[in-house]
């Protein structure tokens, strides 16, 4: 469990809500889920009993899951673009929270 309070606390997902414009929104995405791709090859390098590809599986999905989030931000005719937003912060918090909880199993 401290491992995994460790990282919470290392990628601070709580102040994701607190954006102010749309280039920090981007910076959070690009932020958390880099860190999380940084940490799961540092994983790598540290263990070398983990499987490779457990670890591969989970760059792949947080590369994809910035596709993603940088489609989403771009998104034209949105109507409530204040909503579309903290949706989008709130899929980030909760995606960064999968993809660390599958780094601590390892």
């Amino acid at each position: 469990m401290k491992r995994q309070e460790t990282l919470y606390n290392f990628l601070d997902l709580t102040k994701l809500n607190a954006m102010a414009n749309i280039r920090d929104l981007k910076k959070d995405i690009n932020h958390v889920l880099g860190e999380i791709i940084e940490m799961a090859m540092d994983i790598e390098k540290v263990n070398t009993e983990i499987d490779k590809s457990k670890t591969a599986a989970i760059i792949d999905e947080a590369i994809n899951a910035f596709d993603a989030f940088s489609s989403l931000v771009h998104e034209k005719g949105v109507e409530n673009k204040r909503a579309h937003y903290r949706a989008i912060i709130n899929d980030l918090e909760i995606k960064g929270s999968e993809l660390i909880d599958k780094l601590n199993a390892l």
